[in-house]
């Protein structure tokens, strides 16, 4: 396994390694502390190694994982010893963990082993130029390296390895087509909704997911690459594991129909369907299927995880579309009870990502400790980051039945569908080593097999229909059709001379970084700039007119000594829904600003600090808990919604721009309605006071409102006549995602977004099953500014997930960054790469 890509940084010479990776042989180590854990090794075959810099036990620790990603051991401590500083430093291109037959294994006594220690190969691959340094590092820890050419060498299954390497790619593409036909040659036959506790007729597209998802859960077939042999033994032919045990099927996959075709409908007819207790479910043709569910089985509830706004989705499903009181639901959000029995006692319990990831480590969860019998992850990309606390709680999930659910399955690059394959239990795609291996690598190569095998195994798991497709074919579902424009604006003579003076201190603040290490040490000093600009073209009262007082003139200056720079900082965070911690690469959950003002979550940086580092990941300035401050909270002068309807403030370019188009869509169709997207908070408070003027009925939705006010804010906006009301203002994190609000027919993108496909997921709020109008989508954009450049980012995207799902050509993540910053700031025009 490639263990070094399982942790970030990249090794001082990296750039010095040349020519491919190859088998540079194999040591004889052992698996220890296997008593520690309950998960084993399943017979002979290969194991995962992890490098596990962050261990509080041993920073060298390198640990081992069965092919079910379940941890069983690790490598002892002296041989971690000497393997690790290897990976770190990235001479070591990747270790491959086997455990051999005892009928071959050289230099091994049978005796040696206990019943928790298990003798284990680790085949190293190493670029050409770092062989000899590897070698001496070998010697001197008398460790004896097996080369391909040593006599036992042959005797062993690391013969099989070699050869596996030299083997054409054909093989292994071979093995990936035949599963791709093999899964893709089923009839499914289209199922009706249980009608004792679905009320509404399902759509014939939902008709065919709900017989998808019935013949992947109750299909009996071995897992994808699993096959059976004629002496009973199984084996996943593309890694050539074997066990006496047959493999439980993959009862689950991933439903990734396009955004608006009533993915929800479809579940909850699923989730019905295990609930329905009548003599047998029908199928479309009327063909009686097998009884669901025996009265006798007991509780099997199912457990769906989403984002807090899309809970009223669910919430709104629920009451249009089911009988009252046909499925028992909790909602295990607020307060919420701590036994497991009660929640048993349920269909379908809701629940957030968030208080999945918050009770990860409680050990009196009862959310980890039930059997739950299937899981719905509902916006699953919302856990593309496979480090994120979030993303491990899903995965440790207890389940029969495991389902992704996402409209953008892929939204930045192809690796964003890891953890997704980690959460199925997908084996061998489960561990990030194959999945690199196999997928990512050959992708980033711009190696064609790579994109094929992506198809297949997708092809293997997953339903992926859309709304709309080319003139040729039929769209899924008879939609009013959408339109998508950008509006240009200009700048006032006043606001140019501003935004201008601004952006050319910012880009003189760039430059004065200097290199690119620099640069990401400063990279928090440099999204804040960006940040600054950004909002700029919203709204000249949205920031500080002066480049200083945004920033610290020191970005060493410590916040211990000045709470004003703390509150700065705070302040900072909480007007750009964009920012991320630099450790996990998600929002942070409680935010913490270092006394060197560099912004993580508090769990991701108390784990730094345990290790043995103790330095801040970005400047490397030493950091103790007496250097971690929790951001204040900022609270708005105008959160409550009321507004200053009476401010005689002059009305932004932009501001202006959209009450005229708000104004002319009202003259042609008095009824219409509209949503604002902004992803400044800030923004939709300023904008309540010149909308109501104008004589709009207004609504927001923003992220700081609880669930309650999100679904009665969700419930006013839908209804209709004469005083209802016309416009909302919505917050794309409130409201991106699994919210309804088909009430409106056109859309206003205040601002554009890093990622394309955060906007998609805005306009089909609107543009969803539902719709009767036609969808007019209007993006606003201020001409020769940064919002230009961010859509010549998004076209970059948008063309690396549709050509390659995100290939990168090679190049350095921390060299693609630095563009992406430097053309944000209109140095290096047209030159930025993609860092997603």
């Amino acid at each position: 396994m490639d263990a070094s890509s399982s942790h970030g940084g990249g090794g001082a010479g990296d750039d010095a390694l040349h020519g491919e990776p190859y088998l540079l042989g194999f040591i004889v180590s052992k698996i220890v502390g296997m008593r520690h854990y309950f998960a084993r090794v399943d017979g002979h075959g290969s194991v995962g190694l992890v490098r596990e810099p962050l261990n509080t036990y041993d920073v060298n620790a390198i640990a081992v994982y069965n092919t079910r990603d379940e941890k069983v051991g690790h490598l002892p401590a002296p041989v971690a010893k000497v393997l690790a500083p290897l990976l770190d430093s990235h001479l070591l291109a990747g270790v491959h963990g086997l455990v051999p037959d005892w009928g071959c294994r050289p230099k091994i006594n049978r005796s040696d082993f206990k019943p928790h220690i298990l003798p284990c190969q680790v085949h190293l691959f190493a670029h050409p130029d770092a062989a000899a340094v590897i070698e001496v590092a070998l010697y001197e820890a008398e460790l004896e390296l097996i080369h391909p050419n040593h006599p036992e060498f042959a005797l062993s299954q690391a013969a099989a390895v070699k050869e596996q390497t030299k083997k054409a790619d054909r093989d292994v593409d071979k093995l990936f087509s035949l599963v791709g036909r093999k899964e893709g040659k089923a009839q499914i036959q289209p199922v009706e909704a249980p009608e004792d506790v679905v009320l509404s007729e399902l759509f014939d597209h939902q008709k065919e997911a709900l017989g998808w998802m019935v013949h992947r859960e109750e299909s009996e077939d071995l897992p994808p690459f699993w096959e059976e042999s004629e002496d009973g033994i199984f084996e996943n032919v593309l890694i050539n594991q074997k066990t006496e045990e047959r493999r439980p099927p993959l009862k689950g996959g991933i439903f990734a129909d396009d955004m608006g075709l009533g993915k929800t409908l479809t579940l909850l007819s699923l989730i019905g369907r295990t609930k329905a207790r009548n003599v047998g479910v029908k199928t479309a043709e009327g063909a009686k299927r097998r009884k669901v569910e025996d009265a006798g089985e007991g509780p099997r509830p199912t457990l769906v995880v989403c984002p807090p706004s899309v809970i009223s989705s669910w919430v709104t499903q629920l009451e249009e579309h089911l009988d009252p009181g046909s499925l028992k639901v909790y909602m295990y959000h607020g307060e919420r009870t701590r036994d497991p029995k009660e929640l048993l006692k349920h269909d379908l319990v809701l629940t957030t990502y968030r208080i999945l990831g918050t009770e990860f480590e409680q050990e009196d969860s009862p959310v980890k400790h039930i059997e739950w019998f299937r899981v719905i992850l509902d916006e699953a990309h919302v856990i593309k980051n496979s480090a994120a606390r979030q993303t491990k709680a899903v995965i440790a999930l207890n389940a029969e039945r495991r389902w992704v659910v996402t409209g953008t399955p892929i939204q930045n690059s192809s690796f964003d569908l890891y953890p997704l394959m980690a959460f199925l239990k997908f084996q061998p795609f489960s561990m990030k080593n194959y999945w690199q291996k196999l997928i990512q690598r050959p992708l980033e190569r711009g190696n064609k097999t790579g994109l094929s095998r992506l198809q297949n195994i997708l092809g293997a798991i997953s339903l992926r229909r859309l709304k709309e497709t080319d003139i040729e074919t039929k769209s899924m579902v008879e939609l009013p059709p959408k339109t998508v424009s950008e509006c240009y604006i200009d700048l006032s003579e006043e606001e140019r001379e501003i935004y201008d003076r601004m952006e050319l201190e910012g880009k003189k603040k760039m430059q004065e970084f200097g290199d690119r290490d620099s640069i990401l040490r400063n990279y928090s000093t440099v999204l804040y700039i960006i940040l600054r600009l950004r909002q700029l073209c919203d709204d000249v009262s949205l920031c500080p007119l002066d480049v200083k007082s945004w920033l610290p003139s020191n970005s060493l200056e410590d916040v211990s000594k000045n709470p004003e720079l703390l509150k700065k900082l705070a302040s900072l965070v909480d007007d750009g829904d964009d920012f991320d911690c630099p450790i996990c690469l998600s929002p942070p959950t409680k935010t913490v600003i270092t006394s060197c003002t560099h912004i993580y979550c508090q769990t991701c940086i108390m784990k730094i600090l345990k290790s043995s580092s103790s330095r801040c990941p970005i400047c490397r300035r030493s950091l103790s808990k007496e250097d971690l401050f929790l951001a204040p909270e900022v609270k708005h002068s105008d959160e409550d919604g009321s507004g200053n309807t009476e401010s005689d403030r002059p009305l932004s370019s932009k501001v202006q721009t959209l009450l005229k188009l708000l104004k002319t869509s009202q003259n042609e169709d008095p009824s219409s309605k509209s949503v604002v997207f902004s992803q400044f908070k800030k923004m939709l408070i300023l904008l309540e006071a010149p909308l109501k003027n104008a004589g709009f009925n207004i609504l927001r939705l923003d992220g700081s409102m609880s669930l309650r006010k999100r679904l009665q804010v969700i419930k006013q906006f839908a209804h209709g006549g004469p005083d209802s009301p016309t416009v909302l203002l919505a917050s794309l994190k409130a409201a991106g995602a699994g919210v309804n609000l088909t009430a409106a027919s056109t859309v206003y993108l205040f601002e554009p977004w890093w990622n394309p496909g955060v906007e998609e997921q805005a306009m089909d709020r609107v543009h969803r099953i539902g719709q009767k109008k036609e969808v007019r989508v209007v993006r606003l954009i201020v001409k020769d500014s940064i919002e230009e450049r961010i859509l010549s980012l998004q076209e970059k995207k948008k063309r690396l997930i549709s050509s390659a799902f995100g290939k990168k050509g090679g190049k350095d993540d921390k060299e693609v960054r630095v563009e992406e910053l430097r053309m944000m700031l209109g140095l290096d025009k047209g030159k930025a790469g993609c860092r997603w």
